[in-house]
C-alpha cells in the first residue's frame, strides 16, 4: 500500500519562497518515481517536475529555475523548494509516485496520467 502524505502549504507573498515535503510509505526512494504536480481552480493539473530513484529531475518550463526538487531517502521523503513564487489563486500541490518503471521516471516532465498514487495535496496560495 503506498501513502503519500504532503505537508508545507500555506501562504506566501508573490516573489517569496515555500518548501513543501512529501513523505512516501510503501513507495521508496529505490522503486519509485516520485513528482509534484499543481492544480488550480478551473485548470488542468499540471506536472511540474520529477526525481527518480538515482536522483535525476525533470522540470517543466513553468518551474526551471525557479523550483528544485529534492529528497531524503533515510526519511522517504521528497521536498519541493519553491522561489520566485508567481502570484496566481490558490493551487493545490500535490505529489505522486510511479512504479512502473523500477524507479526510473519517463518524459522530459510529469504527466498525471502515469502515476497511480496521490497524496491528498497541501494548498499554497499565493498573494500580491
Amino acid at each position: 500500500q503506498v501513502q503519500l502524505v504532503e505537508s508545507g502549504g500555506g501562504s506566501v507573498q508573490a516573489g517569496g519562497s515555500l518548501r513543501l515535503s512529501c513523505e512516501a510509505s510503501g513507495a521508496t526512494h529505490s522503486n519509485a518515481c516520485l513528482a509534484w504536480f499543481r492544480e488550480a481552480p478551473g485548470l488542468e493539473r499540471e506536472g511540474l517536475t520529477s526525481i527518480d530513484k538515482h536522483g535525476t529531475t525533470t522540470y517543466s518550463n513553468y518551474v526551471k529555475g525557479r523550483f528544485n526538487i529534492s529528497k531524503d531517502n533515510a526519511k522517504n521523503t521528497v521536498y519541493l523548494q519553491m522561489s520566485s513564487l508567481k502570484v496566481n489563486v490558490t493551487a493545490m500541490y500535490s505529489c505522486a509516485a510511479d512504479l512502473e518503471l523500477l524507479g526510473f521516471c519517463s518524459g522530459m516532465y510529469p504527466v498525471p496520467a502515469e502515476y497511480k498514487y496521490w497524496g491528498q495535496g497541501t494548498q499554497v496560495t499565493v498573494s500580491s
